[in-house]
């Protein structure tokens, strides 16, 4: 089993702290949020990427890749009807490939629920419909970079569309690209109403990346879902990926949730024994 963490769990920590907590935690990935980078990823240029990577590199680290694509960004939608919005949305994407390359990484999770999220008006035939195409117009790119993009359901608390794995996987079967596959999270899958391990299982031949944490918004094993038939599953279906910390209640405090996470998950492999 691997471990990663997100970056944004360290708010506005000095790089070079975080990455000293993190590695004597345990963690050996390093999965980065582009809106920690700065305010626009066009003004972090060659140098500053190279020096990122290799700050996280000689600390121990592999850079995963991306997530939060689109968070706090302007000016993008994945599921719009405005076809220069879809476009923008595209080529940005597109960016965040390069810029995901440039770090180390080789993946990119697309979650950003605000940005994707359906209208009433709107009919989910043609969300689908323009999230398909968007992708389709960011694969040469991923290809290109030897990046892929891990499409991410999420629960109906963060928004109305790709509430389901079986929604996402309606949309990497359509663009049938090598490079769009599946990530799952905890907290999201919580909300399905299907035991978790047995999503895990149905979804294991697209399935490349995966999130820890709990409906509660804090890290695994810091809230009630039993992380021991997960871990069971993942070891099952040989997954090969990483298993990265993700949080949202950052109350406990940083330490915490990055020490007890770990912990937590340690513990729960050791119970699958």
């Amino acid at each position: 089993m691997k471990y990663a963490i997100c970056n944004e769990t360290f708010g506005d920590w000095n790089l070079a702290d975080a990455l000293d907590l993190a590695k004597d935690t345990g963690y050996t990935g390093w999965e980065v949020a582009p809106f920690m980078l700065g305010d626009d990823i066009f003004r972090f240029d060659s140098s500053s990427r190279n020096a990122y990577r290799d700050q996280v590199e000689k600390a121990g680290f592999e850079v995963i890749g991306l997530h939060w694509l689109l968070a706090k960004t302007e000016g993008y939608h994945l599921t719009t009807e405005d076809k220069a919005v879809r476009e923008s949305t595209a080529n940005y994407l597109a960016s965040l490939a390069e810029l995901c390359s440039d770090l180390g990484g080789g993946l990119m999770v697309l979650g950003s629920p605000q940005q994707r999220n359906v209208p009433e008006e709107q009919s989910m035939e043609s969300a689908m419909d323009n999230a398909v195409e968007v992708l389709r117009r960011v694969t040469p790119q991923l290809e290109k970079h030897n990046v892929k993009i891990a499409v991410e359901p999420l629960g109906k608390e963060e928004g109305n569309f790709l509430n389901h794995a079986c929604d996402a996987r309606q949309i990497i079967e359509r663009v049938d690209h090598p490079n769009v596959r599946l990530h799952l999270d905890v907290k999201a899958m919580s909300d399905e109403g299907t035991p978790i391990d047995k999503i895990i299982q149905d979804n294991a031949d697209l399935m490349i990346h995966f999130h820890a944490n709990d409906p509660n918004k804090q890290g695994p094993g810091m809230g009630d879902v039993d992380f021991v038939p997960i871990l069971r599953m993942l070891e099952k279906i040989n997954y090969q990926g990483w298993t990265s910390v993700e949080v949202f209640d950052y109350s406990p405090g940083i330490e915490t949730l990055v020490v007890k996470s770990m912990e937590n998950l340690l513990t729960s492999l050791k119970a699958t024994q």
